[in-house]
């Protein structure tokens, strides 16, 4: 019986996709680098910026030294784009509110980093509704291991089989897959509505 619903944020309860794609670039481009739209999405969606800043200096040869700065530079702008874009939807609302009223344990499990899941939660409203958020920072490894959604599990006291994971992408698929939840594959955020969920804890329920 599922206990838990664990959400990845970026591309599931928030649209932000193309916000890191963006913030990145501004980033790189100060010392004029930039990765492609093609690049982003097949390479990069989902990944700690640390991950990909990693990826770029052995592809790209973008000097390890820089990290630190282009991490901060690419949150910054994260943030700021955050707060032009970041509104609330009635789907999302409605149904972390009707989850949570049954009874579901509710977290965010994002390889973003806290203060951005944070304020993107404020933002869209859905706070509230939350038992717990987890980021990259909270964990060693990041998506595509699945150390997130165990150390989650771990502290709302369910079990792998009790919950059920909803995720975008290809590096999120593999965590929750390797973690041993059930997995809901989302297309896009307009997908995460209370009757979508609620069926499919149906069907896990039947089995």
């Amino acid at each position: 019986m599922i206990k838990a619903i664990l959400f990845d944020m970026d591309g599931v309860l928030i649209d932000a996709r193309d916000w890191h794609y963006e913030a990145l670039n501004r980033a790189l481009g100060h010392f004029g680098y930039r990765i492609s739209r093609e690049s982003h999405l097949s390479t990069f969606n989902g990944l700690p910026t640390r991950q990909k800043l990693q990826i770029l200096t052995s592809s790209r040869g973008i000097p390890q030294g820089l990290h630190g700065f282009l991490n901060d530079l690419k949150q910054a702008y994260t943030l700021e784009i955050s707060y032009q874009r970041c509104k609330p939807m009635f789907n999302h609302q409605y149904a972390l509110s009707r989850l949570k009223k049954e009874g579901y344990k509710l977290a965010v499990c994002s390889n973003s980093v806290r203060q951005t899941i944070e304020a993107m939660m404020k933002l869209s409203s859905l706070s509230t509704y939350l038992d717990l958020i987890m980021s990259n920072q909270d964990v060693e490894k990041g998506k595509p291991d699945p150390e997130i959604y165990l150390q989650t599990m771990e502290i709302l006291e369910v079990e792998p089989h009790e919950c059920l994971i909803l995720e975008d992408n290809v590096h999120g698929i593999e965590a929750a897959i390797a973690s041993g939840g059930h997995l809901l594959k989302i297309g896009h955020p307009d997908d995460v509505t209370c009757q979508a969920i609620t069926n499919y804890i149906n069907e896990i329920n039947r089995k």
